[in-house]
């Protein structure tokens, strides 16, 4: 099964779903965002393919989203479009892709829905949260 990841290796719920994934037994290709940045239609296919708008992918939290006066309702989805592009950190993460699906997947455990196999338990986050029992479960 082919996985692609929209990685930030600074963010400890992308680095959650990048274990979780390799844990199943795929070998995602790995896309650092930061790194590459955004196209237009990259970011439309995926938005459209996650029905999710770029306001509901719009990252709040350290991003300049604020800054930028984009959190106020109507700045409009091409407007925002626009800042992600010119500001890859604005769109939230991790985007996983997979023949299940595309996720944006916060929480971290919302990947066990895009793969072929569970991970084998047990399974926690960095924090400790436990997703994947002895068992082999989901929690």
């Amino acid at each position: 099964m082919a996985i692609v990841i929209h990685h930030n290796p600074a963010c400890g719920t992308s680095r959650n779903v990048l274990t979780i994934i390799e844990a199943s037994g795929a070998s995602p290709t790995v896309i650092e965002y930061l790194d590459t940045g955004w196209t237009r239609p990259q970011l439309l296919a995926l938005f459209a393919a996650a029905d999710i708008t770029p306001r509901e992918d719009l990252r709040t939290s350290k991003s300049p989203a604020e800054e930028l006066g984009l959190l106020d309702p109507s700045v409009s989805d091409d407007a925002l479009l626009d800042a992600m592009l010119e500001h890859p950190v604005l769109v939230n993460r991790p985007i996983v892709c997979s023949s299940k699906g595309v996720k944006l997947c916060r929480p971290s455990e919302l990947v066990l829905d895009l793969l072929d196999q569970l991970p084998p338990g047990p399974l926690a986050k960095e924090d400790g949260e436990l997703i994947i029992d002895a068992d082999g479960n989901r929690v």
